[in-house]
């Protein structure tokens, strides 16, 4: 096995790659049934979906953004029915209290102590629905929980199960009585997706398949939580060449500095992303390749999956705001200004 000239890291032979390709390939196919199920109840969403499923598999948590009606919380619910695990969804309203998420001690009369009451959050898929309606100690907790994969409850420290997912929903256009989250804590989510409108063919379908009374069709079990963690392994192997590395770190890179990196978008920018962007960036790309069936990741892997890693951690200038310029144009701008390998 011969080192990587420019970081010393391991580079695969052919015959490694092709054998690691045939094992991903075996390996995927559970996750692309998973998609088929999900296709079952959802129509169109394409990008959703495939986003679930490439945060289950890179280990990263979701904000999904979209208009009510437009079936995120059914595409979620799907994704754990798709699995045989434990799921819980939340209802973020202003009332809620950190307690009512990660659990409290609750006092025994009878032996005169206090036990502890585990919250919802102890659930490997946890559905946080309209996260932006609870107050910021609410979402605090809930994000340290995510970071850490942990919380304490009293003084007792509680690992949370693998593998655990946060999956967090809001809505754009209602920001009466809501508290948006902070730039700080929207970072610690990998994935941003915001789900459209589906187009008329699309809303045709679903007017077919769901205008009526009775329940429609359910998603069948087509993997256990252990296929998972063995799949983030398999991920974590997939090559992905020093020229593509550099090209994460480009990217990231100029949106700090679009100047230097010859990007035309240096007074839309206020702040550009954080070095977990390139990490995020990375990881999905591979996630994304192993979705396909490949053992390695090619550049249009992350032109792909940029938009949703990165949409969310580009802070706009106010410039950007008056002129009505969005996170995705300049994502947009950035993947045609940055030279690809």
């Amino acid at each position: 096995m011969s080192m990587s000239p420019t970081t010393g890291s391991p580079a695969l032979t052919s015959a490694q790659i092709a054998d690691l390709e045939r094992e991903v390939e075996e390996r995927s196919q559970p996750f692309r049934r998973l998609q088929e199920q999900m296709h079952r109840v959802i129509v169109g969403q394409n990008e959703l979906l495939d986003g679930l499923v490439i945060g289950l598999l890179a280990n990263g948590h979701i904000l999904i953004e979209g208009v009510p009606g437009l079936a995120k919380t059914t595409a979620v619910a799907c994704l754990a029915d798709g699995i045989h695990t434990d799921f819980q969804r939340i209802q973020f309203t202003p009332d809620l209290l950190p307690a009512d998420l990660v659990g409290t001690l609750v006092y025994r009369p009878g032996e005169g102590d206090f036990t502890v009451k585990k919250g919802p959050i102890f659930s490997n898929i946890v559905l946080a629905d309209e996260i932006n309606r609870a107050p910021a100690k609410v979402q605090s907790a809930l994000l340290e929980a995510m970071q850490e994969r942990q919380v304490t409850i009293g003084s007792e420290t509680f690992r949370l199960p693998q593998p655990f997912l946060v999956l967090a929903t809001q809505n754009p256009v209602e920001q009466e009585g809501t508290y948006p989250l902070p730039e700080a804590q929207v970072d610690r989510f990998m994935l941003k997706l915001v789900v459209r409108y589906p187009d008329a063919g699309e809303e045709r379908i679903i007017l077919d398949r769901m205008a009526r009374t009775g329940a429609g069709d359910r998603v069948e079990p087509v993997m256990e939580p252990s296929a998972i963690t063995d799949a983030r392994e398999l991920v974590d192997r997939i090559f992905i060449d020093d020229r593509i590395k550099d090209y994460i770190v480009s990217l990231v890179v100029a949106t700090r500095d679009p100047r230097a990196a010859g990007v035309p978008m240096e007074n839309l920018l206020e702040f550009g992303a954080s070095p977990r962007a390139t990490i995020s960036l990375a990881v999905a790309a591979k996630a994304k390749a192993f979705l396909e069936g490949r053992g390695y990741v090619v550049p249009q892997d992350v032109k792909d999956i940029a938009p949703d890693v990165l949409r969310h951690r580009l802070i706009l200038s106010y410039e950007a705001e008056a002129e009505e310029t969005t996170a995705d144009d300049l994502v947009r701008t950035l993947l045609d200004h940055v030279a690809v390998p």
